[in-house]
């Protein structure tokens, strides 16, 4: 839902104060970032943490939650963006930056209620579109996953169809029921 009538520029956007949920800036529209449910944030976890074990031995990789990213004139705060290590963000001590101006090299948009599959959609081909490497659309509830890439778009992808990010990530792969594998309750 659109939360300001006049266009703003980017760096007008980036000039609000934070909130919460987050703001984000598309086409010189704000909206309000969707709160994520209990599904959405055990998905959100469960995907940082297997980017980083995949990436830790070889030090490959970086993941971050809920991190803003602005370039394009557009600043979305995806679920979960992925670095190649020599493309994190850095500040001028050599740490992590505070504001990251260039495109990741995944992101993750995973739906949440009261999105509509459509803008999701949207935001991963407007992802590609700009310079993301590969972009990973989750459902939780119909536990599918799609991936987009510049000109390739791949599922829904179910049960024990893999998710291959290795064009990207070299040796990434995970099976889909490995990734909503959290999200079933307690054993008896």
């Amino acid at each position: 839902m659109a939360i300001s009538q006049p266009k703003l520029t980017l760096h007008q956007f980036l000039e609000l104060p934070e909130a919460a949920p987050a703001l984000e800036l598309h086409d010189g529209v704000v909206t309000r970032k969707m709160s994520p449910k209990g599904p959405h944030g055990k998905l959100q976890w469960w995907l940082a943490r297997w980017f980083e074990e995949l990436t830790h031995p070889s030090g490959l990789a970086s993941a971050f939650t809920e991190a803003r990213v602005s370039f394009a004139g557009d600043s979305f705060v995806p679920d979960v963006i992925v670095y190649l290590t020599d493309r994190v963000p850095l500040d001028e001590h050599g740490d992590i930056a505070d504001d990251f101006y260039e495109p990741p090299d995944v992101a993750v948009e995973i739906w949440s209620p009261g999105q509509t599959l459509a803008d999701v959609v949207a935001r991963c081909r407007w992802y590609v579109e700009h310079g993301v490497r590969a972009a990973l659309l989750v459902h939780p509830r119909s536990r599918w996953i799609r991936v987009f890439r510049p000109g390739l778009e791949t599922g829904p992808l179910h049960s024990s169809e893999r998710i291959d990010l290795g064009d990207v990530l070299p040796g990434f792969t995970l099976a889909v029921d490995e990734l909503f594998s959290p999200l079933r309750g307690r054993s008896s």
